[in-house]
């Protein structure tokens, strides 16, 4: 896994509970995912760059966090939509921490026909090195609030934000799909290529508390959307339950060139 110093360690009072007062305790013993040994990072198959954790929120910690959200007085009167430039909440800081510290410390599992964002790199790291150890590690926040059957259409995040994006589902499972974009000069255009159908598109089920970050191809060459159809999403040949999903996106915006 990438090395570096303890960037975020420590930093999950509010949302995510209290840690050890000891700075000599072993991971696992300050950070509760890793004492539970619940953070596993699976590479997804066929998409470079693309990592999933499963299980990277509790119950518990989920829970911390929507009411967390809920105190900032989002989604109200209809609103669906939160965005934080800048200075971002402090719970939102405690969730990149968390992010880093899964990122260190959690098990990566690297399946038959997935594909490394470095693949000189005899310990593949979710994340490479360069965007783990950047400061602020995220400054940019997207909150959003779906009811059943709503989605987001196939995009690429704008070329405002820099690579690494990080998405954490809460309250309903559902599916996001990816697809690749034509590229034209090497960069993506924002059309697929010809002949791209349902059977091209490469799913990822997102249950609650899951964590999924894109970089490399992931993040510039590769489309994600979610088709929440009413009443009906499935997996696996099952039908996943639909109830109002929350997401929160991080991103890290570009230096201006001004």
């Amino acid at each position: 896994m990438a090395g570096g110093g303890g960037g975020g360690r420590g930093a999950l009072r509010e949302v995510f509970g209290d840690s050890s007062d000891s700075e000599s305790d072993a991971a696992s013993a300050v950070i509760p995912g890793a004492a539970r040994g619940q953070w596993r990072w699976e590479a997804v198959a066929g998409v470079r760059g693309l990592w999933l954790c499963a299980a990277f929120l509790s119950a518990g910690e989920q829970a911390r966090l929507l009411d967390a959200m809920q105190r900032e007085g989002w989604f109200i009167d209809a609103n669906n939509q939160a965005m934080r430039f800048g200075n971002l909440p402090s719970w939102a800081l405690e969730l990149s921490a968390h992010i880093r510290e899964a990122i260190c410390v959690g098990d990566v599992n690297v399946g038959v026909g997935a594909e490394l964002s470095n693949e000189d790199d005899e310990d593949a790291c979710p994340l490479p090195s360069d965007l783990l150890w950047r400061e602020p590690f995220f400054d940019q926040l997207i909150a959003n609030r779906y009811k059943p059957g709503e989605g987001i259409c196939a995009h690429i995040d704008l070329m405002r934000f820099d690579d690494g994006i990080a998405i954490v589902s809460l309250e309903s499972a559902c599916v996001m799909h990816f697809s690749q974009a034509e590229t034209r000069g090497g960069a993506a255009s924002d059309t697929l290529k010809q002949g791209d159908s349902e059977s091209t598109k490469v799913p990822v089920l997102l249950n609650p508390g899951s964590l999924i970050l894109m970089s490399g191809d992931a993040r510039y060459l590769w489309k994600h959307e979610i088709d929440r159809k009413q009443g009906k999403q499935m997996w696996d040949g099952r039908e996943l339950e639909q109830h109002r999903r929350t997401s929160v996106t991080l991103r890290k915006l570009l230096a201006s060139t001004d």
